[in-house]
Formats: C-alpha cells, sequence, structure tokens
C-alpha cells in the first residue's frame, strides 16, 4: 500500500510506502496529483519517505512505476527521497539521466528539510 498525500497550498506530494508497491498504487498517485497538475500545470515537490525500499510485487508494478515517471517526470520539480535505505543515493544518480527534476536524497528524520529544499527551489 502506498500512501498519498498532497499539500495543495506547498504543491507537495509526500508518498509514504507502506510495503511492496503494486500497480494500483501508481494509479492511486496519478488519480491524486494529475487533477491538481490539471489545474496548476506542476506540482513543486515530491516526496518519498520510507525507512527503507519496500520494492515491488510484480514485474508489472515496475512496468506501472517507469510509466508514471515517463509521464509525470517534466511536471514536477524537484523529488526527494527521505529514507535511511542506500537505494537513496542510488536512485538519485540514475534518476538525474531520466528526469528533469532536481533529485535530493535526506534521512528519514529530515522530512521537514526536504519540504525546505522543495519550496526553497520552487520559487527559483
Amino acid at each position: 500500500m502506498l500512501v498519498v498525500n498532497l499539500n495543495e497550498i506547498e504543491g507537495i506530494a509526500l508518498l509514504e510506502p507502506d510495503g511492496e508497491l503494486s500497480e494500483n498504487d501508481f494509479k492511486s498517485v496519478a488519480a491524486v496529483v494529475d487533477p491538481y497538475i490539471e489545474k496548476t500545470g506542476k506540482l513543486n515537490g515530491i516526496i518519498i519517505r520510507v525507512r527503507t525500499f519496500p520494492g515491488w510485487d510484480s514485474f508489472a508494478a515496475l512496468i506501472k512505476h517507469l510509466e508514471f515517471i515517463r509521464e509525470h517526470h517534466k511536471k514536477v520539480s524537484h523529488v526527494a527521497f527521505v529514507t535511511d535505505s542506500p537505494i537513496a543515493g542510488f536512485a538519485e544518480h540514475i534518476a538525474s539521466h531520466f528526469v528533469n527534476a532536481e533529485i535530493k536524497g535526506f534521512s528519514f528524520g529530515e522530512l521537514e528539510a526536504s519540504k525546505k529544499w522543495i519550496l526553497g527551489g520552487a520559487h527559483e
């Protein structure tokens, strides 16, 4: 399951996985963020907050994740990985080659710092 909270005032979506990611998780994220993006034209940032990366429950879920990135990467300014997992550094390096968003890793306890980083960059 993936908990999705959208702060419409700040334009930040907080995604908190709880278990392996499924196809429906990415459909749920799109259902929340797409209407906001249609209304405003962009999302200031996405924060992915999880202690350790849970992985995907199927290959189809991985494909859906990649489709979500392809469809949204030009409409999201910043992506913050708030995690103690080493995957954050890997994702930061690899994803920077495929997406327009600025990407940065934060430790699991740095949720507020990640928001400040997104909002600081949103006004540039």
